[in-house]
């Protein structure tokens, strides 16, 4: 197996994940126990990958790592911090100055990349994602550069002699080109056959069952892809001991009150419970401003009402959720992660719960996810159907929620689905949503000067929710999206584009 050695990157997990698709084990570890680890499990791990993180070398505070680890004569990447902390322990110049955050160009030198951690790649440039503000300035001896961005020398470097690699890009994230035969090689490098792994719903069913028993299960559904599928592979395991639970929170898209029926009592032949607690989360959110508040009352109000349903069966004992793997890692799901924000079934949930929590796909990334509700025979529209956040528009809109910014932003967000579905676009997009910025700017409406709110349309395109490119939508589309926002909604000013990537932003504003 491979040994990842965690020092917290937002796609550590990831590097995993495109291992395993490629049929090859991996464990993680911490930097703290990395050596202890790899002396107790020497026979076993043929190569160490040191992971990103967003931390300096330089600082006393930041995760370090063993010169010894470059001793133990087995393969090593190490990927942005990771690469960082081998230049830097080896001697190499690590420096602050050059920052790279999203897509650059990848310029590969014109020796020895045939060989070694870049072998097998054709094109000279090509794309990849990046996201760091130190880079190293001098190579350790032994070094040899492959490899650079406009803006960073030493992009991608080896040690054929001691089997050491380094790279201040992401092969791990989607939206790298040759990212996978980036890894397919290093794992070649370190003598792992590649077999790719094919997901399996039905180990998923029998290891619920094992996990779950005779008990009943609470589950939160919200008519989203990783609520269906989690609750679908629920139902399989134990039948009418599932207890689907949805909260009609005011928060949410209109119609999914009915989507979530259909799931659950034709899809699914489950006793659906529906909870109308709206004027509650108004409530709640009352004159909230701060957009993790606005996430941990959303996720306290919703275990309330959980525990409050749980009472009324005394067997049930597992709250069942649709957390996937990007939920947990912007929540800090590593111990040297940095905190992105409180997703509310995550870190919004008090730890006083009564219930013990159920989340089946967990582990597992977007993508995964539909491909498991396909495996289980889902309709593709309920697998194919844009994410939309437990928190909904409360994260949408910035500032405080109210009854008329939320009617507001209904009808921006409808204009914008309907649009983008009318031009045969939606299906393309990963994601497409409004967001009321709470910024204001000057308009002219019937020849009088208006000061309203400006809408901001968000539209992008990914496949593990880890990385996103901007959707590039026509000018008349927008055009006509922008047109009947600021003529339909009420005290709207202007509509502005979002084109950001992530990195260096996230999904959502909020």
């Amino acid at each position: 197996m491979i040994l990842i050695v965690d020092f917290g990157s937002q796609t550590a997990h990831l590097i995993g994940r495109r291992l395993r698709q490629l049929g090859i084990q991996t464990e993680y570890t911490d930097p703290e126990e990395a050596i202890s680890k790899i002396r107790n499990q020497k026979s076993e791990i043929r190569g160490i990958i040191l992971s990103g993180g967003p931390a300096s070398v330089y600082d006393k505070t930041s995760p370090n790592i063993s010169k010894d680890l470059f001793n133990l004569k087995v393969p090593i990447l190490g990927i942005c911090y990771g690469w960082q902390i081998m230049a830097h322990l080896l001697g190499g110049d690590v420096r602050s100055g050059t920052k790279e955050y999203g897509p650059e160009e990848l310029e590969l030198g014109i020796k020895n990349h045939e060989l070694g951690i870049l072998k097998n790649l054709t094109e000279k440039k090509f794309q990849v994602y990046v996201s760091h503000g130190d880079s190293v300035m001098k190579l350790p001896a032994g070094f040899e550069n492959l490899a650079s961005t406009k803006s960073v020398e030493y992009s991608a470097v080896q040690n054929l002699d001691k089997q050491l690699f380094g790279l201040q890009f992401h092969p791990e994230a989607h939206h790298t080109e040759n990212g996978h035969m980036i890894l397919q090689n290093f794992a070649e490098i370190c003598g792992e056959k590649t077999k790719p792994i094919i997901l399996d719903p039905e180990k998923l069913i029998k290891d619920l069952n094992k996990i779950v028993g005779k008990s009943k299960v609470i589950f939160a559904v919200s008519g989203g892809v990783d609520s269906s599928v989690a609750a679908f592979l629920v139902g399989k395991a134990i039948r009418k001991n599932l207890i689907p639970v949805y909260v009609e929170s005011g928060l949410m898209r209109e119609g999914t009150a009915e989507r979530v029926k259909y799931i659950f009592t034709k899809l699914i032949n489950s006793d659906l419970v529906i909870i109308d607690a709206r004027e509650r989360f108004l409530k709640a959110l009352k004159a909230v401003t701060d957009p993790e508040e606005k996430r941990k009352k959303i996720g306290s109000l919703y275990v309330d009402i959980f525990n409050e349903e749980a009472a009324k069966h005394t067997d049930a004992t597992f709250l069942g959720q649709g957390t996937i793997y990007s939920d947990v890692i912007e929540s800090k799901g590593s111990k040297h992660a940095s905190h992105i924000k409180s997703h509310h079934n995550v870190g919004g949930l008090p730890k006083d719960m009564k219930l013990k929590l159920l989340e089946p796909v967990r582990n597992f990334y977007k993508d995964e996810v539909r491909e498991i509700g396909r495996l289980s025979h889902l309709p593709e529209d309920i697998i194919m159907q844009h994410p939309f956040p437990g928190p909904g528009y409360a994260v949408k809109i910035r500032g405080e929620v109210t009854e008329k910014r939320l009617e507001q932003i209904k009808i921006a967000d409808t204009i914008i689905v309907e649009e983008l579905k009318s031009a045969r676009l939606y299906d393309r997009l990963f994601q497409c949503f409004a967001v009321m910025t709470g910024a204001y700017s000057t308009a002219v409406k019937g020849d009088a000067r208006v000061f309203a709110e400006v809408v901001a349309i968000r539209a992008y395109e990914s496949v593990d929710v880890m990385t996103s490119q901007i959707a590039e939508i026509p000018y008349s589309v927008l055009q006509k999206i922008s047109s009947r926002i600021v003529n339909e909604v009420p005290d709207v000013s202007r509509v502005v584009y979002d084109i950001t990537t992530k990195p260096p932003a996230t999904m959502e504003w909020e």
